[in-house]
């Protein structure tokens, strides 16, 4: 079942931006882990209207693998980027990469994003501009820097 695809629609109904969802095999068990935003951030009201939301879609679809535990709720301060559009939408703002392969002698690349289109970001770094395939991408996430506004 394409998850993403399941829940996404149910998430914009409820007026909010599906920011990642990820079903594994953690300590306690398997957990489908949705994050959700909107503009202004969430609260508890909405993140428990959504949760029950997805729950009901998850039944309707016959999702059945086995035991597991829904956790919604919102990205925090350091969001992850997957899509070409997430990395688009932070341009300016400081971002860790980490890419499977070195690029420029590095795994790790932290700066802030300096353009992003469908194939690449470009990161600025204090060093160089650092051209990243998204498909060498391992992870990527915002940077929150503490006492900067």
């Amino acid at each position: 079942m394409d998850l993403e695809r399941t829940i996404g629609p149910v998430v914009e109904a409820a007026g909010m931006e599906l920011v990642d969802v990820t079903f594994r095999r953690e300590h306690g068990g398997k957990v489908l882990r949705v994050l959700i935003d909107r503009e202004g951030g969430v609260d508890l009201e909405a993140i428990s209207s959504v949760s029950e939301r997805v729950s009901r879609r998850l039944d309707v679809e016959d999702f059945d693998p086995g035991p597991y535990s829904l956790e919604v709720s919102s990205p925090g301060l350091e969001r992850p980027l997957r899509r070409p559009a997430d990395f688009a939408k932070r341009i300016g703002e400081k971002v860790r990469v980490k890419t499977y392969e070195p690029v420029d002698g590095g795994r790790t690349h932290i700066g802030t994003i300096a353009s992003a289109d469908d194939e690449q970001v470009t990161v600025a770094t204090d060093a160089e501009e650092r051209r990243l395939p998204y498909e060498i991408i391992a992870s990527a996430r915002t940077v929150f820097e503490w006492g900067t506004s």
